[in-house]
């Protein structure tokens, strides 16, 4: 199984008991928020008492992070997951990547030989229940069940008996002679630990769980033997406490993990992609005789509330005229591809720009893997299904490209496809034709390169199809002034037309951004095809007037602003603000 190893020498805790934890000089230096989290997980405090402090520095505590806090150097801070999981933070002053440090009930003391009681004795209770339904019901039922067989005895509730410092191992030693009623006597602390521990490994996904609980991160790497590493929202590529020992223990957890997820993996089959029950997507591999180093994992987070537009505009990844832009342009139907490498933020900015799709609107997402999360109420959400078998009997596969064929007919005003990769990309293109709204995520890094990929296999659009496409959003990771990684929209294209003549493609970019100053230039200032050609034209502005179609993208600036100091940058909560401007006149 993983070994858990911090990364530096633990100090012996001298006291035990919570009183007089509570009287030391780190639970005083604790902000308000810091003593009311650990007074209901004391393992907080007694891990503070474990690090070398003269070595690290003390920890300070933080109730959320923020953006800025991305410029620490050293960062050392603690802050909450949940209830029962914090994360340290800490400094690596050798290596190059700091330390991501799970702090859960079960880290500072062990509770093997309780658990293995506990589950002893439960054995035979289980059958007294229905069969759970679902993950939750499993959680209930092993709670009630842990409840039936554990009684809470007296002590101060963390693993000692205020009696000078009895340890967790000379209780365990004598626990037969702690029963009372043949019901197993536990502390508060203890029962809270057994019941973290059991449906953690149980009903969760093991060692996983901090990881998956953690809003802050955005993936979960297993290489093959060694280190998982984590991908921060705030302090980027971090290095784990918990690694993998031998190729062994890693094959027996991914052939665990796989089960529990329902998409079991063998050396007939390999490679499993699947999506977790939050949402998250999962990549396996199994098997050191395709992966040299052992069976590897990737998790990429899911994200329970999508970033908002205002919040991408704070984190410098485009500005209001851009925003303004977007607004007006899927308000008046026009076709979209957000374009990029992977991991530039392309599904997150198409999230983002669903707001501005009018709230009134029916839409249809096509996804392999489900990751749109959509404001609108008329929402139809489809996605594939691979081939389970060969047989009649076993369920069919359907593709994207059947789907888009069927979202055709369902009468949508925007067809939103997770990632055009084959041949679904030319029904998409038919769609556009017919007067179908769409917009969709592409793997390019430029304008050219992604025509490059639409006309050639095996997408194969005819080429005199690609002018149906209005807008390419092109968006990458790049290195930020302090050497940081940022995600930027470095490019908005509108594409003008195809010349069967030359064989050549004309397009205009109407916004750059400017690595120099990370500022956006709106270089199709009084100067855009679309704005004066197609979306005056749609709104019934005279030729004559068609440059007023600015002072529209202006006034919707103006409004995002507004906003935005209203203290409105939620997801949901712009939604309702677009929606009720909408339906009162103010920008239609």
């Amino acid at each position: 199984m993983p070994s858990i190893e911090l990364p530096f020498e633990t100090r012996k805790i001298v006291e035990h008991s919570s009183a007089g934890l509570m009287q030391c000089s780190l639970y005083r230096l604790l902000p308000v928020e810091g003593k009311e989290y650990v007074r209901k997980g004391m393992h907080v405090l007694r891990y503070l008492h474990m690090i070398p402090i003269e070595e690290i520095g003390t920890p300070k505590f933080y109730p959320v992070l923020t953006r800025k806090m991305k410029n620490m150097r050293t960062p050392n801070l603690i802050y909450p997951v949940n209830d029962q999981i914090a994360v340290h933070i800490s400094p690596d002053k050798k290596g190059d990547q700091n330390n991501y440090i799970p702090l859960e009930p079960v880290l500072v003391e062990n509770f093997d030989a309780l658990v293995e009681e506990v589950e002893t004795r439960i054995a035979n209770l289980v059958d007294q229940f229905e069969e759970p339904k679902n993950k939750e019901e499993k959680r209930v039922i092993l709670e009630k069940c842990i409840d039936m067989v554990c009684e809470i005895t007296g002590g101060d509730g963390n693993g000692g008996y205020n009696n000078g410092g009895i340890g967790r191992l000379k209780k365990v030693f004598f626990k037969f002679q702690f029963r009372n009623n043949n019901k197993l006597q536990v502390t508060l602390e203890e029962l809270r630990a057994i019941k973290y521990l059991m449906i953690r490994d149980k009903v969760g996904l093991g060692i996983l769980e901090p990881f998956i609980h953690d809003p802050y991160i955005e993936d979960i790497s297993c290489s093959g033997v060694g280190q998982l590493f984590v991908e921060h929202k705030i302090f980027e590529s971090l290095k784990s406490t918990i690694s993998f020992e031998d190729a062994e223990d890693l094959d027996a957890f991914v052939i665990q993990l796989a089960e529990k997820i329902g998409k079991p993996v063998s050396y007939r089959n390999p490679i499993v992609d699947a999506t977790l029950p939050d949402g998250s997507r999962i990549n396996i591999v199994f098997g050191s005789d395709i992966s040299k180093r052992g069976s590897n994992f990737t998790i990429r987070k899911f994200s329970e509330t999508p970033l908002s537009v205002l919040q991408l505009i704070e984190f410098g990844t485009l500005d209001y005229v851009m925003a303004a832009y977007l607004w007006l342009c899927l308000r008046e139907g026009m076709n979209c591809f957000i374009a990029g490498e992977t991991a530039s933020g392309k599904t997150t900015m198409m999230n983002a720009l669903t707001t501005f799709i009018p709230a009134n609107a029916k839409l249809v997402s096509i996804e392999d893997t489900p990751e749109l999360q959509v404001p609108h109420k008329n929402w139809i959400r489809e996605v594939i299904r691979t081939a389970e078998g060969k047989r009649e009997s076993e369920s069919a596969g359907v593709g994207m490209f059947d789907l888009l064929k069927a979202a055709l007919r369902q009468r949508p005003n925007e067809i939103i496809i997770g990632e055009i990769r084959g041949i679904e990309g030319n029904i998409a293109f038919q769609g556009m034709q017919t007067g179908h709204s769409v917009m969709s995520t592409f793997h390019a890094s430029s304008v050219e390169k992604l025509i490059q990929r639409l006309t050639g296999y095996p997408i194969s659009v005819p080429k005199i199809y690609v002018d149906n496409l209005n807008i390419v959003v092109i968006q990458n990771s790049v290195r930020g002034k302090d050497g940081k990684t940022v995600r930027r929209v470095t490019s908005i294209n509108e594409i003008v037309k195809y010349d069967p003549a030359d064989d050549s493609f004309s397009f205009v970019e109407v916004f750059r951004w400017n690595p120099v100053t990370d500022k956006f230039e709106f270089t199709g200032n009084m100067n855009s095809y679309l704005l004066e050609e197609k979306i005056a034209l749609k709104r019934g502005i005279p030729n004559d007037k068609r440059m007023m179609i600015y002072r529209e993208i202006g006034k919707r600036a103006r409004i995002l602003q507004k906003v935005h100091k209203a203290g409105v940058t939620d997801f949901h909560g712009l939604f309702g603000v677009l929606s009720k401007l909408e339906k009162e006149g103010i920008a239609v």
